[in-house]
């Protein structure tokens, strides 16, 4: 019995390279091609991209194995917060990095341990900036979306080769809301499905958000509504609930053609809160005045 526990929990130490803790657990007390098949799942989707590859690559071009350690150090404070809250990391995209909640298992908390994730990733990252330089995440940055719905997860690929993931459109969301960050200014952006849940599951003491605006992005028909996470006012004073009241007043005037007010409202946020700007910029472009056949959508991306 001793050997076998010292077997089992070799394979164990291995597969925990390839799959979450949460998957090791159902694979634990399950059959493994039950657990793997591809099925029809709840899920809350994460992407988040790792920036500042590209000046930190310049700066160390030629020393590759120290870009390799910050590189995987930065990728790794993604992983950790993902796998902390009992998600499942789903694929890496180049700088991205892509996890789930929902399955093998479902989570009805899958949205508050998701937003909870993001929170940490951000929390960690402005950390490492505020020590300066010489940390080794100080010159990385993230953008984060997360989107809610409807997702195949489990083993999928071709007969080749096969990953434990999630496909469907609520991923394609997720990468959008993400690439959507540089757009609207902020490092976490939420889908409306998200947005809600997240204001049911976590108290301001957890999380704040604030709906930013009904965006249309490039290529897509479908017009959005995008919300941005904010840590707890005790962890993020610049912007305090009065600042996010007026920021979403503005929204709202915005979106009733009342564009003097909401420029009103939004000059009582901080001048150097960037979301402000997105907005501002937009009703410039225009002139100030709403054009005739506006459909209350802001277009964001090429195009």
């Amino acid at each position: 019995s001793l050997r076998e526990a010292r077997i089992l929990a070799r394979k164990q130490a291995g597969l925990s390279q390839f799959f979450s803790p949460v998957v090791l657990d159902a694979l634990a007390d399950q059959d493994a091609d039950a657990v793997l098949q591809p099925r029809e799942a709840d899920v809350t989707v994460l992407f988040c991209d790792l920036r500042g590859f590209a000046r930190t690559s310049e700066k160390l071009g030629t020393q590759l194995h120290e870009l390799l350690q910050r590189v995987s150090q930065a990728l790794g404070v993604t992983t950790h917060h993902i796998l902390a809250t009992g998600g499942v990391v789903g694929d890496f995209h180049g700088d991205a990095v892509m996890g789930f909640w929902g399955w093998p298992l479902p989570q009805a908390d899958a949205v508050q341990r998701a937003c909870q994730a993001a929170l940490g990733i951000r929390a960690e990252f402005a950390s490492a900036a505020a020590q300066g330089a010489a940390h080794p995440l100080a010159n990385f940055r993230v953008g984060i979306g997360i989107s809610t719905g409807r997702a195949v997860a489990g083993k999928i690929g071709t007969v080749d080769q096969v990953k434990v993931t999630v496909f469907g459109p609520v991923v394609n969301l997720a990468s959008r809301l993400e690439g959507m960050t540089k757009d609207l200014r902020v490092p976490i952006l939420l889908d409306e499905t998200t947005a809600t849940a997240a204001r049911q599951q976590l108290s301001k003491d957890a999380a704040r958000l604030r709906q930013l605006a009904k965006v249309r992005p490039h290529g897509m028909e479908t017009p959005v509504v995008v919300s941005e996470l904010l840590p707890p006012v005790v962890d993020y004073p610049q912007l305090n609930d009065e600042h996010l009241a007026a920021f979403e007043a503005a929204v709202q005037a915005l979106t009733n053609r009342d564009w003097s007010r909401a420029l009103q409202l939004l000059h009582q946020v901080p001048p150097d809160d960037l979301a402000k700007d997105f907005l501002t910029v937009f009703i410039a472009q225009h002139n100030r005045t709403p054009p005739e056949n506006w459909d209350g959508v802001v277009p964001v991306g090429r195009g």
